[in-house]
Order: C-alpha cells, then structure tokens, then sequence
C-alpha cells in the first residue's frame, strides 16, 4: 500500500484553516498605488489593503464604526486618506497599516470625494455641505477653504499650470468651478450641465477641462476664457470621465489617434474612449455576455496602461488601453452567499464558486486571482464536474443549466471557459445539477418544478479546441415528476447506474439512470433534504436533513442504517471521507463536523464561518477540505492529523525521556535540576516531593528550605517559573498535610523576591489572596497589604 493510500485510510480527526478568501469591498472607494501594488479598498467601515498580484490582504484598517465615505492614496504610495460619516479624516501609512492623524470635525456633512496633488502634499475634501477642503497631509491642517457651490460636491482635480496650482470642482448644482489656490478665489464657473456632474480632468497641454454629468454629455471647455469648445453626447449616464496620457500605445488601433483621448464609463456598464478633437468614438470594450452591471468609477493607471472599472456589483475589473480594451484581470470585491463550490482542472488548481449572481466566480487556489465568467442571465446557484474537472456545469434562477469546457491552461482568461451547451427545458429555477461520475455522456438536474431531467451529452465533442465547438442545446431524453415539492440535491452514484434526489417533502429516492424508474424511497427525515450523496466503497447513500441529523441508508433495503446527531442546525451538506469510513459536513450552525462512521462519533469541529455552510468541495487525495458559506468567506482546511499524530508521539517520547533524567536527578540529589525538570514537566505532586525531601535531609541549617542550593534556585526563579510555582503553592497550602512544605517555599521565595517583583506577575493579587486564608502552626499569617494601585507589600516572619 502506497502512503498516499494508507493516509487515506487513516482516520482523520483534525485540519487546519490555512487561507481564506473573503470579502475586501462593498461599495464605495477603490484606490491604487502607483506602482500598482496595492488595492485600497472599503468594506463597510473598515478599510483592506490588499496586494494586486496575490490577492493576500495586507492590512484591514479599522475604522471608526461609521461607513467610509471616501478615500484617496499618495501617488507616492505612502499614506492613504479616508473620510467616514463621523465627519472625520484620517491619514493611515500603509507600510505599517497605522493612522498617524485624525482629523475630527473636518466638514460640516460627510465628504464625498477627495483628490491628492500630484506631489503628496495635499489633499482636497469635497463635502456634502457644499464646501470643498484642501489639507496638508503631513502637518494635519485645512489650508483653504472653499465655498460657492449650491449643493453637494461631486467632482474635485488638482491642476498645475504655468507653475500655479488650481483645483476643478463639479457639484449637483450642475455647475463646474475653477479655483486659483494662490488667491483662493473662483476664476471661473462653467454652466451648461444639467445634472450633477460626476468626472472632470484636464488635457495634457493644460489648456482644455472635460466634464462629464449624468446627463449624458461630456463638455470641453477652454476653462482660462470660460468657453464651451464643444459638447459631444455620450448617450449613457456617466459616473467618471478622464484623459489617458499622450504617450499610450495606440498601435494596436490602426493609427494614433490625432489628439488627445478620454475614457468614460457608467451605467452601461463598458469602458469606452473617444477622441478630444472631434469627439469619435476610438474603442468600445466587448460587452460581457449577459452581464449587468453599471461602472461607479474607472481607475487610471499609467504606468501599465491600464483602465480598471469599479463596479456596481463589487468587482474590479482591469482592461488593457493596448490590446483594445481587452479584459486582463479581475478582482472580485464581494462574494455574497456562496451556495456552491467545486475543485477544478486535472491538478484541481482552481476553484469554482457560486455566489448569488449570474456571474460564475472561478479562483486559482495559489493566487486567490478570480476569473469572472459571464454567461447565465440569473443567479447560478449549483454546481458539478466531470470526473477529470476539464468539464463544469452550472444551474441557474434563470431556468437553464450551462456545460462549460475548461482549459485552465489558456493565458486568456476569456478563453480558459467556454460555453459549449445551454440546456433548456425547467419551468422554474433549477437547484440541483449532477454530472455522470464515469463518462461525459449525461447529466441530471432538478429544481423548483420539482421535476427531474436527463440530459444527452454525447453530442457534445468535449476535446474540439474552442474555435471548432459550437454551443449546442442538448436534449432531455426523459423528463419525471420528482417529488412534492422543491429538489435540492442530485447525486449520481460512482458506476454511473443509479442517481440519488433529496427535497423539501422530506425524502430522497433513488432512481435507474438509464430509465429513470424510481427503485427507492428513503423515508425517515422530520425535515426537508437538503444533500444526498453515495459512498464510493459501500453500496450505501448518506443524507442530510433540515432535522439536525445525517443518515446513512443501505441501497438494498432503503432502511436507515445509521444516524448522526451532532449539529444545532440544519445540516446543509454531507459527503464521504477516508475511502467511506468517514463523514463530514456542514451546517446551518456554521461549524463543519468530521464523523467516523463505525463508531457514530464526532471526532473533529472545524469552527471558522460566522453563518450556514452551504457548500463543501474535498480534493481527490483528502488532504484538503474547502468550505465556504453565507458569510462569504471560503475556508481551505489542511489535513494536519498525521502531522499531530507524530507530534503527540514525540511528545511522549521526550516526556518518558525527561521522567528517566528527573528520576536520575533526584537518585543523585541535584536538587536543582530535578526542581527545574519537574516544573518544566508540569508535576506539582513531584516538586512537592523534592522539597519535602530536601526540608527532611536539612543538609544546610541556615538554610530556609534546607539546602542552600535550593534557596539559591528559589532567588534566582524568573517571573515565568515563579508565577508557576505560587500557584502550586497556593493549590498545597489548602491541605494540612502540605501546608508546612508550601510556606516554607513561599517563606523562601518573599525573602529573596522584593514587592516590585511579584506585582510584575501576570496574576500577582489572584496568587496572593489565594494564600490569605492559610495559616499555618509554626508561621505567622502572611501580612498582605493589596492597595487600589495594586502594591503588594508582604511581611512574614518566622515563629521562634
């Protein structure tokens, strides 16, 4: 037997979380560095910082429990500044994820939005309270303040022109200012919006401010004369507009555009550029299959030439301005509940998720990078795999299951998944997908019309490269009326015979493949079904149930063989471990249960989900467990019980080996190092000996505990060993018989310790009113004097 299978065998008892995938924005600000390094994110009232290549979450700033309202990183990636509704402002580093300043009081109403110069000096707040702010960010002070817009502000941009510096401002008055920070007055107010404007940036000559405005239209103004150059109809509610830079890589589009270019980007939801001369239309990113999100913001990265919407529905999506807008990497801010995960590719690298959205979310385990594949017009809420994991198919609220061809190697994230069939047939929702475990020949689904369907695969050439498949629309061979009410799970048996369905009427059954003849019907659950699944060893079929419990059912008989109660909750999920030996699943309670079946025991609790655990996926060799929920978190637990089977068996070993050397030390009479092993052992009834040995033997008379040695050790005890050794004391003085030796040690341990040390230790007044109540023949009561302060002062003297 090799060892991989061998560790299969093992019954596994304990696993780790190793990584988690969370949630680092919902709504709000994103911010970059400049080098591209790190994403600032909001998520509620705290802040992420997290590293763009990796997706590692460098530091979580904690906010001041009231929703962030704006944020803005140094183009030197120093600090970072953010605005909350408690009015204040805040300069964080982000190399050490500390606030170094707070600003109370900065506006009167919450800050919209903020901009920093160019040279990480300042930073300009415009606020609700129709005032705009400029600060010194290093030396924490408002430098100007600006009023003269009628409402809100919506729009602020730093300019430095002929070596003076201005500030762009737009409002929901509809109206653009210009303000010359020199003077501190408004040189200029530009009307001709008509509705509130969202974006505003200059060209790269200095001379010419666009605007754009949810009213469709972006304005060119010649903003030293205060005219309107020209106004060009966008025809989509615009959230940002901006310029990119002279130099960008225009190869790719045919010829260089003949002046400057501006980018837009709102509730269609595309990143489109135009030409600033005439208004053209250069590029129009791909639209997104069924997508539906609007962009909130675009973030404009120079250096790598890069155009990174934020949008509506928490993704951040990066497009390259040379390759024509092509999307080059995503972000995905927010996950919602995750009701569905699977391990796939041949290595089972990645991991697919479904989350509450038409959007299918797959992440490479290693990264934590997220591919978005777009595609259903609704929530996808189940998922399967092929046997190999090159093959995934996704049921949706929008009545359709999808078959996706996955090529994990593709360098394209657009061509790792590609949608090779479209499976239409349910009247409602459909819950429950299972693909065939042998072949890639059919697959089974049901849902909320309660009907169960079987689906030909055959046709479809799984090893065509993408340019050849055509999606297809696989036909359903039979069609039954399932159960009462709505299906939850399908779970097809390893031999490809037998497919298993749980629902809501409290039942699973167990149909023929080829017929779909019911064969049957476990009976039993006080609740609905919410997961079936079959052993890969046994012919048996293990359930999950609303009621708290998980059965275990034989395929022969369909009676209840074994029930496991354990969980306070719904058991959302089950599924087989250790080569059918073991159990684990997943809870409305939050907690994923290990079982070992032979015993009916609960032999591991893996507690790190705040909410239900919809979903869990095991890798092929067992030695990871993925779990993820409703609190959008996707937890990796490592296998770690071989790891603390050896540990524990070391620990053993060097504990007989110290229990030999303690016994040789006491046999020898060194005393010193027998006190030292026997405390480092943790046996006090052992280290009472010793001393009761050596106050006996009384080899030094003036010697308080009867040896000078032990004295010595006594005196020179640091504050961890003596913290140790209080407590014994205090546990021996409670009994008669050990009275004498215990203050007899403590009596040793006060004339060698002063006050300042024993207040030092972590429990000093715990330890020491633990001794009060004890008295003992041939001492005086210990004098204790506790002071609100916490000054210990001890007196003892000795009884002639």
């Amino acid at each position: 037997m090799s060892e991989d299978d061998a560790q299969k065998l093992m019954i596994k008892t304990s696993f780790k979380s190793i990584k988690t995938i969370e949630s680092i924005y919902t709504g709000g600000k994103v911010d970059l560095t400049a080098d591209e390094k790190l994403l600032v994110s909001t998520l509620n009232e705290d802040i992420i910082v997290t590293e763009t290549e990796t997706g590692r979450q460098v530091h979580t700033l904690e906010g001041d429990t009231e929703m962030v309202t704006s944020l803005a990183v140094k183009p030197n990636g120093q600090h970072v500044v953010s605005a909350s509704r408690s009015l204040s402002l805040r300069v964080w580093d982000l190399a050490t994820g500390t606030c170094l300043r707070t600003m109370n009081k900065a506006h009167d109403a919450p800050v919209i939005v903020m901009t920093i110069d160019p040279t990480s000096t300042l930073v300009a707040t415009g606020s609700a309270d129709a005032s705009i702010k400029i600060w010194d960010i290093d030396k924490g002070y408002c430098t100007h303040n600006l009023r003269g817009h009628g409402g809100v502000i919506s729009a602020v941009k730093f300019h430095k022109f002929n070596n003076k510096w201005y500030l762009a401002s737009g409002a929901d008055d509809c109206t653009v200012r210009v303000w010359d920070l020199q003077s501190r007055q408004c040189i200029a107010v530009l009307k001709s919006h008509v509705s509130v404007v969202r974006g505003l940036d200059f060209s790269s000559d200095g001379r010419t401010l666009i605007s754009g405005s949810r009213d469709k239209v972006v304005n060119v103004w010649d903003w030293q004369t205060k005219k309107l150059k020209a106004t060009y109809p966008i025809y989509e509610t615009l959230e940002t507009v901006g310029f990119v830079a002279k130099d960008t890589d225009f190869s790719a589009y045919g010829g260089k555009p003949s002046s400057d270019v501006f980018y837009t980007g709102g509730d269609k939801g595309v990143i489109r550029l135009w030409e600033l001369a005439t208004g053209k239309l250069v590029q129009e990113q791909a639209t997104e299959t069924n997508s539906k999100h609007t962009i909130s913001d675009i973030i404009y990265s120079a250096a790598s030439q890069t155009l990174i919407a934020v949008t509506n529905d928490q993704n951040i999506l990066f497009y390259s301005i040379p390759q024509q807008l092509k999307r080059i990497k995503q972000v995905v801010g927010y996950n919602d509940e995750i009701v569905d995960i699977v391990y796939l590719g041949e290595n089972e690298t990645h991991l697919a998720a479904a989350t509450n959205s038409e959007q299918l979310r797959v992440y490479d385990v290693e990264t934590q990078n997220c591919d978005i594949v777009y595609g259903h017009k609704d929530m996808i809420l189940c998922l399967d795999r092929s046997k190999d994991g090159d093959v995934l198919v996704t049921g949706s609220k929008d009545k359709t299951a999808r078959i996706w061809k996955i090529n994990l190697e593709a360098k394209e994230s657009s061509d790792r998944y590609t949608c090779v069939g479209t499976c239409i047939g349910h009247t409602e929702s459909i819950g429950a997908i299972a693909f065939a475990r042998k072949s890639n020949n059919f697959m089974i689904t049901g849902g909320q019309d309660r009907t169960i369907k079987y689906w030909n695969l055959r046709d479809i050439k799984f090893d065509q490269t993408d340019s050849q498949q055509q999606e297809q629309q696989p036909h359903a061979l039979y069609t039954h009326q399932a159960h009462e009410k709505d299906i939850n799970t399908i779970s097809i048996a390893p031999n490809d015979r037998l497919f298993a369905t749980g629902s809501q009427d409290k039942l699973a059954k167990v149909w023929n493949v080829d017929t779909g003849d019911l064969i049957g019907t476990c009976k039993g659950h006080k609740r609905g079904v919410w997961c079936v699944r079959f052993s890969n060893v046994e012919q048996v079929l293990a359930t999950s149930s609303g009621d708290k419990t998980i059965k275990i059912w034989s395929l022969k008989e369909f009676t209840c063989l074994r029930t496991f109660e354990g969980h306070s909750n719904s058991v959302l999920r089950v599924d087989f471990l250790t080569a059918g030996l073991q159990l684990v699943s997943g809870g409305s309670d939050g907690l994923v249960k290990l079982w070992t079946i032979k015993t009916n025991e609960c032999v591991g609790t893996l507690d790190n989900h705040t909410e239900k655990v919809w979903a869990l996926a095991i890798r092929k060799d067992e030695k990871m467990i993925t779990s993820a929920g409703a609190d959008s978190v996707i937890n990796f637990w490592e296998d770690v019980t071989l790891e603390e089977q050896e540990n524990e068996l070391r620990e053993k070993e060097e504990f007989i080996i110290k229990e030999q050397e303690l016994q040789t030390y006491m046999r020898k009479k060194d005393y010193l190092n027998a006190i030292l092993l026997a405390m480092s052992l943790n046996q006090p009834f052992r280290l009472l000996g010793l001393f009761r040995e050596v106050m006996e033997s009384r080899s030094d008379e003036e010697s308080i505990t009867g040896s000078l040695a032990v004295d010595k050790i006594l005196a020179e005890m640091g504050p961890d060993h003596l913290e140790k050794l209080l407590k014994y004391i205090r546990d021996w003085n409670t009994n008669a018989k050990h009275s004498n030796v215990a203050q007899t040690v403590l009596y040793a341990i006060l004339s060698s310790h002063n006050s300042e040390e024993l207040v030092e230790l972590t429990n000093a007044k715990e330890l020491i009113e633990g001794l009060l109540p004890y008295t003992d023949r041939h001492y005086q009561r210990i004098d204790d004097l506790i002071t609100q302060s916490y000054i210990i002062d001890y007196t003892l003297q000795a009884q002639e």
